[in-house]
């Protein structure tokens, strides 16, 4: 079970973004506490991530500079994340977590709407072009206001605390900002999210390693089957129905919480 959860929260993560709604309530369901489930899958995707973003390195093509100025604010938001998660009590956490589950859910209910407002937004911009020029590496970062680019710069440091404290959905969030601060393609962008998201679940995971509790036999069944799913959702992720995956994580996601919910009854 953990593996299959491992290769769907792979090919969802590389596709979408969520993945996490797929594994953590496995996890639970399964008897692990809630805080072990979070580090241990922290870990576990994070080879699924780095999946993720090799297989869209076509689309990652002269997107260096981007990346350099995007993944100092990702880092130190996973520092900060994991930061919280490891200082709360963990009767905090528990308490907390069916909130930010529903508030992924929302995200990815609303991210239809999102994408489509985005594109509807671009192609007002490539009629009217008043910004930068969306061409090679810099082009378009170059043609971003300075205000454009530390609104840009701090959502993402938010969304890397968000990140590191509960991964779920984090790469929907991530799509969501860029779609609207940003002019590139939105395959370049889903690029993007994959190395940010990457960078996150790998420093979460390395501060948990050394100072939170964890799974390792998890840790490893999450690790082969999300670099397997990683690879399945790059190449043919696109060709699924985005509607039955957004199906598939409400329904897990729901049952997550109210299994959270239950057992504090």
């Amino acid at each position: 079970m953990i593996v299959v959860a491992g290769v769907w929260a792979g090919m969802i993560n590389a596709v979408v973004g969520s993945g996490t709604l797929v594994t953590f309530p496995v996890l639970v369901a399964l008897g692990y506490p809630p805080v072990t489930a979070t580090t241990s899958n922290a870990i576990g995707l994070a080879p699924g991530s780095v999946s993720g973003a090799i297989g869209y390195r076509h689309e990652l093509g002269g997107q260096a500079r981007t990346l350099a100025s995007f993944l100092p604010a990702s880092i130190l938001g996973a520092v900060v994340g994991t930061i919280l998660l490891l200082s709360l009590p963990a009767n905090a956490f528990e308490m907390i977590v069916p909130v930010l589950i529903v508030l992924a859910l929302v995200l990815v209910l609303i991210q239809p709407k999102v994408s489509a407002w985005v594109a509807r937004r671009r192609n007002r911009n490539q009629l009217h072009p008043g910004g930068g020029d969306g061409g090679a590496d810099g082009g378009a970062a170059a043609g971003r206001s300075a205000k454009s680019a530390v609104l840009l710069i701090t959502l993402i440091f938010l969304t890397g605390i968000y990140g590191g404290y509960f991964t779920a959905a984090q790469g929907v969030m991530l799509m969501a900002i860029m779609g609207i601060l940003m002019t590139e393609p939105l395959q370049t962008l889903n690029g993007i999210k994959n190395v940010l998201a990457a960078a996150v679940n790998i420093v979460a995971g390395l501060v948990y390693a050394f100072s939170a509790p964890i799974s390792w036999p998890v840790v490893g069944l999450l690790a082969v089957g999300s670099v397997v799913g990683g690879q399945l959702g790059a190449k043919i992720g696109r060709k699924l129905s985005p509607r039955l995956l957004r199906a598939a994580i409400v329904v897990i996601g729901l049952a997550a919480v109210i299994q959270l919910i239950a057992s504090h009854w």
